[in-house]
């Protein structure tokens, strides 16, 4: 899987008190949870007991008193993690050259063959994830459909990890509404969607870029894309990936809970392709 996963959390508060909290909470802070919470005070212990007062209380407090702003993640019509419920889509394209750096670094002997091993690649897909305009959904089949292997070996171009093949399917296109086959045509037809700058395509030497710069490459690249469309991602002192907004028919749009996570760093390297042509 690609280097870094900055997703919207999957509930917000906007005040700060608060960066997420589970589902679990919103159901002990409903009135059947309380309910149940409190038919069980004599059987807890003081130490519980006094968690359950300071910290639980105060926390359904605090989502009393907050109230939209603090919710589950979910999308314009109220569905959370529903099958085909999502604003938007993001385009993670990763930097091959990053993610095969780190794991040889690591020593370990266990640098993935396919993906680091004799072709170059260049801009692989990580994945098409559904987005909430705050948040997003995940694994919205559980148990997911098993991906049909005839499916995976015709991804590998775009993708060349079968394992982030399956996980993708399982985590973000059983939330996409569609086939395991649509889902997959809708990756390469995203991916299409988007040029790669082409000082990017076949690079021979170490970049060391400001991550802006890479930014205004693909805006370069791409006329209908705008800065607002686009984040990018480091990684340590690495490029990890650049992720872009996308529609349901696969047009840029704006995505500002994206964005307002980009890079911060101000200088991120690119490794250069080990040899030959680009994936």
């Amino acid at each position: 899987m690609a280097l870094g996963t900055s997703h919207t959390e999957s509930l917000e508060l906007h005040t700060g008190v608060y960066s997420y909290a589970t589902p679990d909470v919103f159901f002990l802070c409903s009135g059947s949870g309380l309910g149940k919470a409190v038919a069980k005070w004599r059987d807890l212990g003081e130490n519980m007991k006094r968690f359950f007062v300071g910290e639980v209380l105060g926390l359904c407090l605090l989502i009393a008193f907050t109230g939209a702003a603090f919710s589950p993640a979910k999308g314009q019509d109220g569905a959370r993690n529903q099958p085909g419920q999502f604003d938007f889509y993001v385009l993670a394209l990763s930097w091959s050259p990053s993610f095969c750096a780190e794991v040889a670094g690591r020593g370990a002997g266990r640098v993935p063959r396919l993906q680091c091993g004799a072709r170059p690649y260049a801009f692989v897909v990580h994945g098409l994830w559904p987005q909430y305009e705050h948040g997003f959904p995940e694994n919205c089949q559980v148990p997911a459909p098993r991906l049909n292997r005839s499916i995976v070996s015709r991804m590998i171009d775009l993708m060349p990890a079968p394992r982030l093949i399956y996980n993708e399917w399982d985590k973000h296109g059983t939330c996409s509404g569609l086939s395991q086959r649509a889902y997959f045509e809708t990756v390469r037809k995203a991916r299409a969607a988007v040029n790669i700058p082409p000082e990017y395509v076949d690079l021979q030497k170490p970049l060391s870029v400001a991550p802006s710069a890479v930014e205004q490459a693909f805006i370069k690249a791409n006329s209908d894309l705008v800065e607002g469309d686009i984040a990018v991602e480091c990684h340590k002192k690495w490029l990890a990936e650049v992720r872009l907004c996308l529609s349901k028919d696969l047009k840029f749009r704006a995505c500002p809970q994206v964005v307002k996570r980009s890079c911060r760093r101000e200088q991120i390297l690119m490794p250069p392709l080990r040899a030959g042509s680009s994936g």
